[in-house]
């Protein structure tokens, strides 16, 4: 069946609160997506972000954001005032997130909702709590001694609670027990408003495409609480770190930092924690991508002590096993591999026999001096296509950028000649929707026409990422009406949209 939808972090959501959240917004989208003849949502990892306020570094990879809690609900539910939560400083800029603003008022603002909730004498928070203990107990227990140490990385923290000793995790949980439970009632909140919003997009015929990044943070509770799972040395140090090595695009490579899975020992526990991860995210996402793909076939190692990625070497990672287990104990669920960059037969192997649907990126695709996998005509059924990606320009500001014979090739190719500058992009949504690709997913910022300064990220680079926010009211009426004209011209419109009309 053939489909499309828009990718849109939450936190690129307008709100009156400074960031994306699951508020009354978020629903208007959902309402505005149905008008739009599209059937699905791709947001990015809604895990609590740390240093760099990058989604694909969070404290754990099973928590929620409080970012996204939305302040309205606690206001309805009677746990803060109206005039309490207009006396907060978010930021005043609609078009970018302040993160320093969000972060020193949006937690004063949820621990006065917590101290008002008498949460603890809530049965349904406590069944909450004890549902997901085999997470939420230590990412609880990681964020209050994380917070009374000065937010250090665990790693710095004293010796008997950085390892994890029984001793220290009991006087820990005693000591900490209130703050604890004031993260225990961030992620219910969280959970709670999520659930709900995802009802409702399900309701209204929208797919929620989740995304799971490949590897955790260091700095992450999942690394504190199982550092069985890593290549760590005996002082819980990593010995080697993940990134990418150097390319066309970066010269030094790409050093992420993140620690390496050391999949002997996933291997003999069945891949137990993935398993529960990805069960997870199932019970958040309808479908889910993967990012980061070929690193399950061979994953780049760089030495801990590295400056760059120019040094390292590739290890193999546990291929299909891994999604053999998945399929077995999960069954069938809709995934989306992350197959780009350079690819080895042996991934490109991978990626065919877990029949998931590969990326297929259409800024990828114009090189005028070789043939490309991602020109349109070259695509399989069995795909997903953007224009771009998070990680990517906008189509205007990419194209803007693009050399000489690459622009004519682009031109050519896509019969640019006659196309306005100020709809430009929509040539490119046109040859997204047109191919062959069951699936077609494409930036909100695209079909909204925007430049360089709606991009989401750079990779590889501090400061100015994850910061775009989309204007109130630029998803206009007009604006749906034709992405529903489109998607219906290339047969991507849900079929109720047609039988309604025909009645």
């Amino acid at each position: 069946m053939r489909r499309c939808g828009v990718l849109l972090p939450v936190s690129a959501l307008p709100s009156a609160y400074g960031i994306g959240c699951f508020s009354k917004e978020a629903y208007e989208f959902v309402d505005r997506l149905a008008e739009a003849g599209q059937s699905c949502w791709q947001i990015l990892p809604l895990g609590p972000t740390g240093y760099g306020d990058s989604p694909y570094q969070s404290f754990s990879t099973f928590a929620g954001n409080p970012y996204f809690i939305d302040p309205e609900d606690l206001v309805a539910k009677g746990y803060l005032t109206r005039r309490r939560c207009d006396s907060y400083d978010f930021g005043d800029d609609p078009q970018n997130i302040d993160y320093a603003k969000i972060y020193k008022s949006r937690f004063r603002l949820l621990r006065e909702a917590w101290k008002n909730s008498n949460i603890s004498r809530d049965g349904a928070f406590r069944d909450f709590v004890e549902r997901n203990r085999s997470w939420l107990e230590d990412y609880a227990l990681y964020m209050a001694v994380k917070t009374a140490n000065d937010n250090v990385c665990w790693v710095e923290w004293d010796e008997d609670i950085k390892t994890r000793r029984p001793k220290a995790l009991k006087a820990c949980r005693e000591k900490y027990a209130d703050e604890m439970e004031f993260y225990q009632f961030q992620q219910y909140m969280f959970r709670q408003q999520w659930n709900k919003l995802k009802t409702y997009a399900n309701g209204k015929g929208i797919r929620i495409i989740g995304d799971i990044p490949i590897y955790v943070a260091f700095d992450s509770s999942d690394a504190w609480a199982n550092p069985e799972l890593f290549q760590f040395d005996e002082n819980c140090n990593p010995t080697a770190v993940a990134g990418c090595p150097p390319d066309a695009f970066s010269k030094t490579g790409q050093l992420w930092g993140n620690p390496l899975y050391n999949w002997e020992y996933h291997k003999k526990t069945g891949y137990r924690w993935w398993l529960d991860r990805l069960a997870a995210c199932f019970e958040l996402y309808d479908a889910v991508r993967i990012d980061h793909f070929r690193g399950f076939d061979a994953y780049y190692a760089i030495p801990a002590d590295s400056k760059t990625a120019e040094v390292g070497e590739w290890r193999p990672g546990p291929g299909y096993e891994l999604f053999a287990a998945m399929k077995k104990e999960l069954g069938a669920r809709e995934v989306i591999a992350e197959d780009l960059g350079f690819l080895t037969p042996s991934v490109l192997r991978l990626v065919k026999r877990t029949g998931f649907p590969g990326m297929k990126v259409l800024q990828f695709a114009f090189d005028s001096k070789e043939e490309s996998d991602y020109l349109p005509h070259n695509y399989p059924h069995n795909c997903v296509v953007y224009t771009g990606t998070h990680d990517n320009d906008t189509v205007l500001g990419w194209y803007r950028t693009l050399n000489r014979r690459d622009r004519k090739f682009c031109r050519e190719y896509l019969n640019l000649t006659r196309a306005r500058k100020e709809t430009l992009q929509w040539e490119f949504i046109r040859a997204a929707l047109s191919s062959v690709a069951d699936l077609a997913v494409l930036p909100m910022q695209d079909y909204l026409g925007l430049g360089s300064e709606a991009r989401i990220n750079t990779p590889s680079t501090l400061g100015n990422n994850w910061q775009w926010r989309m204007q109130s009211g630029a998803f206009t009426e007009g604006l749906a009406e034709k992405m529903r004209e489109y998607a219906k011209l290339y047969g991507r419109a849900p079929r109720r949209e047609s039988s309604e009309k025909e009645k």
